[in-house]
């Protein structure tokens, strides 16, 4: 069931279902809170489930002004305060997983566990057919205009204003670096596919950066790996989300980051 949350003045869109511990899931960039169809009931049978909308996204309304990751970490710390969430398990995919890590950064305590799907740290992180993809701007605007025009309360007329703001962001973002990693005090997984827009190199360097950090790679997938194969994605969601004891490493994460596969 989606509401509008009145979070400081600012509505935003939240699709709310399942009882249980609180798990917050963030979309990825230009699309919405109905990306995750594949996992809101599987992850609702266990879980209280939170799938915000971020501003300029779906049915929230956009904000004046440039927009950033720092900020909708900002907008989605004010929505865990007024919906009194408490520690979550906090999921972000592409886009999302900046916004969810720069939370995770700053408000540590509001974060339980940390997924980050499909979601580097820093722009060489990204394959050269995810930095190819950021120059077809015809593209893009067709992949996400659809989505767009049909919810937004400001209105069809209103996306080359967003677009232009996340256009901006995806270029310059991230830009939080490895080393940001190693402050994380919760358990973090870090999961792509195979065939992703992020390097498996560069996710293996993540996981291994943070302090209690795992990698899961998904066979067979790309981008969109929540979508391609929903019910091996929640699999492995429901193991990390309920697992009791941090796993025993017996061989560091860092050698096949350091070896440079992906």
């Amino acid at each position: 069931m989606g509401e509008y949350v009145d979070v400081d003045g600012q509505r935003t869109w939240c699709e709310i279902q399942g009882r249980g511990e609180p798990v917050v899931l963030l979309h990825g960039g230009g699309v919405t809170a109905d990306s995750w169809w594949g996992q809101i009931p599987a992850l609702a049978e266990h879980f209280r489930v939170h799938a915000p909308e971020r501003r300029g996204h779906g049915r929230t309304p956009d904000v004046e002004g440039p927009v950033t990751s720092d900020l909708m970490a900002g907008d989605l710390i004010a929505l865990m305060e007024t919906l009194a969430t408490g520690p979550a398990h906090l999921i972000g995919w592409s886009a999302g997983a900046t916004v969810a890590l720069r939370t995770a950064l700053r408000r540590p305590d509001l974060v339980r566990t940390l997924t980050l799907i499909s979601g580097g740290v820093s722009r060489d992180g990204a394959t050269d057919a995810d930095i190819a993809i950021l120059d077809d701007t015809a593209g893009l605007e067709a992949m996400f205009r659809p989505q767009y025009e049909p919810l937004s309360p400001d209105g069809p007329g209103h996306f080359p204003v967003v677009f232009a703001k996340w256009l901006t962001m995806w270029r310059e973002e991230p830009d939080i670096g490895l080393a940001a990693l190693a402050a994380l005090p919760m358990p973090l997984l870090v999961m792509q596919g195979d065939d992703d827009g992020v390097r498996i190199g560069h996710s293996a360097a993540m996981a291994a950066a943070a302090p209690h950090g795992q990698l899961a790679v998904l066979p067979g997938t790309s981008h969109a790996a929540p979508l391609e194969k929903p019910g091996l994605v929640n699999r492995l969601l429901l193991d990390f989300l309920t697992e009791t004891r941090p796993p025993v490493r017996q061989f560091p994460l860092g050698s096949l980051a350091e070896a440079g596969h992906g």
